[in-house]
């Protein structure tokens, strides 16, 4: 037997290895939150961690948290798929229009532009969360849903992957041929590219929809009713107010781990397509 065949199994064991510790690292936190969803205060502190208690308390859990003060739980979960729901859909839709007319058109800036769209891929967040609140405070919209919903639209990685995709995945023949046949370059869009470019839609929509349902600053920063609350918003107040009602911290727990069921089940839903479009964008 060569060296390295011998060596083969040895590099596959390790790697596995390595994979199965990285993906306890980041799956025990959620196994610790479902265990913890089903306890009470008291078990928190009694029980092991990551087991069940002698107790099953979940479903009392969930029922005290969807009523808490009026039901407002289930409103923030609302607001938070409004916001990443919207948000990801327009702001795919203006990504993909304008990543197609970075691959496709041909006009003066059109590079200096998609530099200025990849410099805008390196700005945190955060840091625009404060000329956003002044801007949005001159129009007198500060803590409306158009305040978070706004900014949400507008997506740089979005527009960068969605141009080196539809380099990639849209034939100047097939479009020379739409021409031919008379159809306008909007038609030709909606009908011919963006089907073309369906994987690429879909990832840019998976990674906005996380991206705005996780959002936390610029929520913070610009609303003050908590009715428009998302949920990570209203998660984080109640977990300021554990200090006074300890009932809170249960209710921060089970809501936390709601708080992710769409976002697992969007991922494998959309997985298939998600990795398609990642795929050519990395080949790319």
């Amino acid at each position: 037997m060569s060296t390295s065949t011998r060596s083969r199994p040895i590099a596959t064991i390790g790697t596995t290895l390595f994979l199965v510790i990285f993906a306890g690292y980041f799956l025990v936190p959620i196994w610790w939150l479902l265990m913890a969803a089903t306890k009470t205060r008291g078990d928190l502190i009694n029980s092991t961690g990551l087991w069940f208690a002698d107790s099953f308390h979940l479903l009392d859990n969930l029922g005290d948290l969807l009523t808490r003060d009026g039901g407002v739980y289930p409103r923030w979960l609302v607001n938070s798929a409004l916001y990443a729901g919207a948000g990801a859909a327009f702001g795919t839709l203006f990504a993909t229009m304008a990543g197609y007319a970075l691959a496709k058109y041909v006009f003066p800036g059109r590079e200096a532009t998609f530099n200025l769209v990849l410099a805008g891929v390196l700005v945190p967040a955060t840091a625009l969360a404060l000329p956003l609140f002044l801007m949005f405070s001159k129009i007198g919209a500060v803590d409306t849903y158009w305040s978070v919903l706004l900014p949400s639209m507008v997506s740089p990685f979005g527009v960068y992957l969605a141009r080196i995709y539809a380099a990639a995945a849209v034939p100047e023949e097939v479009l020379e041929a739409a021409r031919l046949d008379g159809s306008s370059e909007l038609r030709t869009f909606f009908t011919v590219s963006i089907r073309l470019m369906a994987p690429a839609l879909v990832t840019i929509f998976l990674f906005q929809f996380v991206a705005v349902w996780n959002n936390f600053f610029l929520p913070l920063v610009m609303l003050q009713d908590q009715r428009l609350y998302p949920v990570t918003l209203g998660l984080y107040i109640w977990n300021s107010q554990v200090t006074q009602d300890p009932n809170l911290q249960m209710m921060v727990i089970v809501g936390s781990l709601l708080s992710i069921a769409p976002l697992i089940l969007a991922f494998l839903a959309l997985q298939r397509f998600w990795w398609s479009g990642l795929s050519a964008g990395s080949a790319r």
